[in-house]
């Protein structure tokens, strides 16, 4: 499986017909928690958030974005939940692009609901019914450039909108708050500024997200994982493994309906604890203070693939598999390779630990090897003893 590609996630800031026509792209509704990473399982070389639902719905979490990252993916934001998050990640390696992102990230904006809107189903094309705040400042901006309010004038329209819950906030229902403090000329030179279009500053910066990302595609860099990725909290791991999709044959399997297919066979149990005693002496390792080199986590990812006779070329796909995303991938060889620092440091691990063939004699007795090479021992032929005297 070849990596490439832009995948937006997109909704009422600009429609979807747009963004195809500025780039090449696949465009995804608004983001939800554990969309980023099942985007993943299409190998993007790029991703371009810029709208993400909330409230009815878990947002996208930062986990996600820092995944995309720490597996090679550059991640663009802005508009409206994209700026929101770039802001909050710039410093982690997300792209931050345009206006809405900038005032989030210099603090002259703080509040979600900057951003936030009501809008229409897929069916209506993400439709916006309500007002984001934005709309209203970049509007009271530009009204004060063109001198058709004062600075006291502007200043109480953004206000008079602030006022007013977003899923509220219509142009009639501001413009009807704020007609108290504006002159009449100014009140009517503001009504027909609206008709004839209010700024956009969502749809403004959507397109521009949408072309950096695209640029970054186009110009065919390649992203270097952003370090060691961060360890989630079991929470975190929990939702992802019930979010993940396992690639195979060309289809994405849910990896919650692969758990419950495996979790029907009669040997689930003892797979359970193999995979838990191997996660807990990776957890011990880590407690202890041991660190992998990234030498021995590819040691161990080499081992990986060899046990499972997959070629290099081949080793996305069967990761893909696996639903792993590049992220996973790291952490699982980085908890095997600790594993092995652990066993080859069992005898100084804990006081008075045990030696390698202690290990081996437990390990051959419960797997049954021990008794069976003890048999194989009894049936050999033995030599009968030769004594020699004077």
């Amino acid at each position: 499986m070849s990596r490439g590609g832009l995948v937006v996630f997109l909704g009422p800031s600009l429609p979807a017909r747009e963004a195809r026509r500025i780039a090449r792209c696949t465009v995804l509704p608004p983001a939800r928690q554990g969309d980023v990473w099942r985007a993943l399982t299409r190998r993007p070389a790029a991703l371009a958030l810029v709208d993400g639902v909330f409230e009815s719905v878990p947002s996208v979490w930062h986990h996600e974005l820092l995944d995309a990252l720490h597996a090679g993916v550059a991640v663009f934001g802005g508009g409206s939940m994209g700026a929101l998050r770039a802001a909050e990640l710039s410093g982690r390696g997300m792209v931050g692009v345009g206006r809405v992102f900038g005032w989030y990230r210099d603090g002259l904006l703080r509040g979600d609901d900057e951003v936030a809107l009501l809008h229409a189903g897929p069916e209506l094309g993400f439709r916006a019914l309500t007002l984001p705040l934005v709309t209203v400042r970049a509007t009271a901006e530009l009204a004060r450039g063109r001198r058709l309010l004062s600075a006291r004038e502007a200043s109480a329209l953004v206000a008079a909108a602030a006022a007013i819950f977003y899923q509220e906030r219509t142009w009639r229902a501001v413009l009807a708050a704020a007609a108290p403090r504006l002159r009449p000329r100014a009140r009517a030179a503001l009504q027909a500024l609206v008709r004839a279009g209010a700024p956009d500053p969502k749809a403004e910066d959507a397109r521009a997200t949408i072309a950096a990302a695209a640029a970054f595609v186009r110009g065919g860099a390649s992203l270097a994982p952003a370090g060691d990725p961060p360890r989630p909290s079991s929470l975190v791991r929990r939702r992802k493994l019930s979010g993940a999709l396992a690639v195979a044959r060309g289809a994405a399997i849910p990896a919650g309906e692969v758990l419950a297919r495996v979790g029907a066979q009669a040997r689930a149990a003892a797979l359970r604890d193999d995979g838990l005693r191997r996660a807990l002496l990776a957890g011990f390792a880590r407690a202890l203070g041991l660190a992998a080199s990234p030498a021995e986590r590819g040691a161990a990812a080499d081992a990986f693939f060899a046990a499972r006779r997959i070629r290099r070329g081949g080793r996305e796909a069967a990761l893909a598999a696996l639903a792993l995303d590049g992220a996973d991938a790291r952490r699982l060889f980085d908890d095997l390779a600790l594993e092995r620092l652990l066993l080859d440091a069992a005898a100084r691990a804990v006081p008075d630990g045990p030696s390698p063939d202690e290990g081996l004699a437990l390990g051959a007795r419960l797997s049954g090897d021990f008794a069976r090479a003890a048999e194989e021992l009894a049936r050999r032929p033995r030599r009968a003893g030769r004594r020699r005297s004077r």
